[in-house]
């Protein structure tokens, strides 16, 4: 009966969920697209026995790639299936791997669109990356004795109790996993709590992505477009967050344009400490580099810098960044390796999504290219990698905006510290690799009896 009204739930919120498409294109126009496959219609047949991963958004799709890559090297005569639920997703997905792989979107959870799913694709194989539970999917997937994994897992308190609410349903998808593997010992327990039998611990497939050579070359153009400056980098950011850090930011005085503005009247002293940082940091003033997370939102940023009398250049012009310049927007997708890239020579980084209660992106990813990481107090997302980066030295957790700007002014100017945080930071990196090759082997021992579909 609980999944029944799951399912009649579902197709009552069908309404709605156009409506949110709808809503969604005002700001971002490829929620336009393809709305036939989120009810299960797919033109292109597949040519080769597909290995299927689905992966939600972009963090989870850049945590697929190095899993994509072993997949490939094990099952060279298999084509790698991708699935999303956002636009962003699915240009993430396009950036990293191109036409090597396929990818659709997934269909709505309901009976009849997860079934055509599987009917067209045929897949001898399905990933869940991270944590999304649909039971009808995961049904229709037992029934027609796929096998499907749910790898990399990753459970917060609060997803947890979300889940907890429907605790027949969330029980009855678990038990219905071919198999689990999870991020750490507190996902796996969160797991188990609601239900799943077996539950094992990989570790963190983020470790594992290595920076591509591209963009490790974009990387270095970007730095010399910048030239000697300092850089704050503000990677991810999240709504809300670019106003409080735009705001602070420009408390202490930043910008060539306010290089000789006093210092701010009745400051505390760690306030001058940082006015005094921005003014005269070593190689120049800092240069503020903000990426959103989300393309819709470039032009919204783009005007907050501009409501604050801050000049701003855009990634997209491709020109040189001038010295009155004193923001940089980086108004692309699938570069932010390169912006971590470019932030390793002389900068630092704040990894968005953690000073807003968002949970926190990937922190893992600056932390590789040695880049001294700041992270705010929302962390959720990635409170294992977060509390042992702070404890490895690799990153620095702040209250509050405020805070932020003057810890990232203070480390600019102070060489020693934020190499030693670049080092610790690649060592931590480096330590927490293997979950890829743990995941491998889970799949290679469930995929010995499995032979390709023959169509």
């Amino acid at each position: 009966m609980t999944h029944f009204f799951y399912t009649l739930a579902i197709f009552a919120l069908l309404p709605w969920a156009l409506l949110h498409l709808l809503w969604r294109a005002r700001r971002q126009p490829e929620y336009l697209k393809h709305w036939g496959e989120r009810f299960g219609f797919y033109r292109a047949v597949p040519s080769a026995p597909t290995i299927w991963i689905h992966a939600v958004s972009v963090g989870e799709t850049r945590a697929a790639q190095p899993l994509i890559a072993a997949l490939r090297a094990r099952y060279p005569d298999h084509r790698i299936l991708l699935t999303h639920m956002t636009p962003t997703g699915r240009a993430t997905s396009e950036a990293l791997f191109g036409t090597t792989v396929d990818r659709v979107y997934l269909p709505y959870d309901t009976p009849w669109a997860v079934r055509r799913f599987l009917r067209h694709f045929r897949p001898t194989l399905g990933v869940i990356m991270e944590t999304e539970l649909w039971p009808n999917l995961i049904a229709a997937c037992q029934a027609r004795d796929i096998p499907l994994l749910l790898v990399n897992a990753r459970l917060s308190e609060k997803s947890a109790r979300r889940y907890a609410r429907f605790p027949r349903l969330a029980r009855t998808a678990l038990e219905q996993l071919t198999a689990i593997s999870a991020i750490g010992e507190d996902d796996a327990e969160r797991l188990r709590a609601l239900g799943a039998p077996i539950v094992t611990v990989s570790g963190n497939m983020k470790f594992d992505s290595e920076p591509p050579a591209e963009q490790l070359e974009t990387g270095e153009a970007f730095r010399k477009l910048i030239g000697e400056r300092p850089v704050f980098l503000c990677a991810s950011t999240r709504d809300g967050e670019e106003a409080l850090i735009l705001d602070a930011w420009s408390k202490v005085g930043a910008g060539p344009s306010q290089a000789d503005a006093r210092p701010p009247v009745g400051g505390s002293e760690p306030g001058l400490r940082a006015w005094g940082a921005n003014k005269v940091g070593a190689g120049g003033t800092a240069l503020l580099v903000i990426v959103p997370r989300h393309p819709q939102r470039f032009d919204v940023v783009a005007q907050l810098v501009e409501a604050r009398g801050l000049k701003v250049q855009w990634r997209s012009d491709n020109a040189p960044v001038a010295a009155a310049t004193q923001v940089w927007l980086g108004d692309s997708m699938g570069e932010l390796f390169a912006y971590y890239a470019a932030a390793s020579v002389n900068g630092i980084a704040f990894v968005g999504g953690s000073l807003l209660d968002f949970g926190c992106q990937n922190l893992i990813e600056p932390c590789a290219v040695g880049v001294p990481v700041l992270i705010g107090p929302s962390t959720f997302n990635f409170s294992e990698a977060a509390s042992a980066a702070v404890e490895a030295g690799a990153a620095c957790q702040v209250a509050n905006a405020a805070e932020l700007v003057e810890q990232a002014l203070n480390i600019l100017a102070d060489k020693p510290r934020q190499r030693a945080m670049a080092e610790a930071g690649r060592a931590f990196a480096s330590r927490h690799r293997g979950a890829t090759q743990r995941t491998m082997t889970m799949i290679m021992a469930l995929t010995e009896k499995i032979t390709p579909v023959v169509r």
